[in-house]
């Protein structure tokens, strides 16, 4: 046991960190590299989480033979869809075996140190997980077009169709609004132009905007805080009837959120453990033989 290693590796859209442990859990090295995200191809994930891996082994001081002692644990975002989890599967990767999840899987069981719990990630996007006995279940996370409920992008697309509708009387109007369509070039015709083209980060980076109007009192922002935080609200709910006894909250909107919450999340919404990597870690740990 003392010559075997764990291999943690955390797969997003953007970036691809890893982090090799001994078999006491001790971290030993870490590497990061970029998308791993499995829609762009097994081809780029698949370099991706290799030059991760190399660096963390070359932190660590460690040789190619390692790697076939090595039991890893992938979280990788795209493994929830069962043609893009396949294409890992067949993959060769130079380690003893490989453990396959979600991100968000892995995330969550970092966020609760291997054992049940759920989390609500409020970023860009948004997205609940609940392991209970074990068994994980999703909630939300289908993307801006359809789904991701509580999310910046959904925030920052209510911000503008608020200083849209305000521009036609069809809302009141306020400082926020008018920051608003300021920035998206003076009229709704601009932000007709402005929305052909935007993402949902483009739509998220008007959050900031809200938020700083909340605080100074804007009737208008402090409205849409409220609905941010009710969709939050819904889905924080939702990972209660599943069973989970524990929630994280993850993301750039944890604390936003956090602290408008009513009281009664007070026992049930915590601090996380633990960064996806430990969860990476954790499920790498648990299919490792005993």
């Amino acid at each position: 046991m003392a010559d075997l290693f764990y291999l943690g590796i955390d797969g997003g859209g953007t970036t691809c960190r890893a982090r090799l442990a001994d078999a006491s859990g001790r971290a030993l090295g870490e590497g990061v590299a970029g998308s791993a995200n499995l829609t762009l191809g097994i081809g780029v994930a698949r370099a991706s989480i290799l030059a991760a891996a190399d660096q963390a082994y070359a932190e660590a001081g460690l040789g190619d033979d390692a790697r076939g002692r090595t039991h890893a644990g992938f979280g990788l975002a795209g493994a929830n869809v069962p043609s893009l989890a396949e294409s890992v599967r067949t993959a060769a990767f130079p380690f003893a075996a490989v453990a396959l999840a979600s991100d968000a899987v892995i995330a969550c069981l970092g966020a609760h140190g291997g054992g049940d719990g759920a989390i609500l990630i409020v970023g860009t996007g948004s997205q609940g997980l609940a392991i209970v006995g074990g068994r994980a279940t999703a909630i939300g996370g289908w993307g801006f077009a359809v789904s991701d409920e509580a999310s910046g992008a959904i925030f920052g697309r209510s911000a503008v169709r608020a200083a849209v509708a305000s521009v036609d009387g069809l809302a009141p109007r306020s400082a926020l609004t008018e920051a608003v369509m300021a920035r998206l070039g003076g009229g709704p015709d601009h932000a007709v132009e402005w929305a052909a083209g935007a993402k949902p980060r483009d739509y998220a980076a008007f959050v900031p905007l809200v938020l700083e109007h909340a605080n100074s009192g804007d009737a208008v922002a402090a409205d849409l805080l409220a609905q941010a935080v009710a969709s939050a609200v819904l889905l924080l709910d939702r990972l209660l009837a599943l069973g989970a006894g524990r929630i994280a909250l993850m993301g750039g909107l944890a604390e936003t959120y956090r602290a408008a919450l009513p009281p009664r999340f007070g026992p049930v919404v915590v601090e996380p453990q633990g960064d996806a990597m430990d969860g990476a870690l954790a499920l790498a740990r648990s299919r490792a033989p005993r």
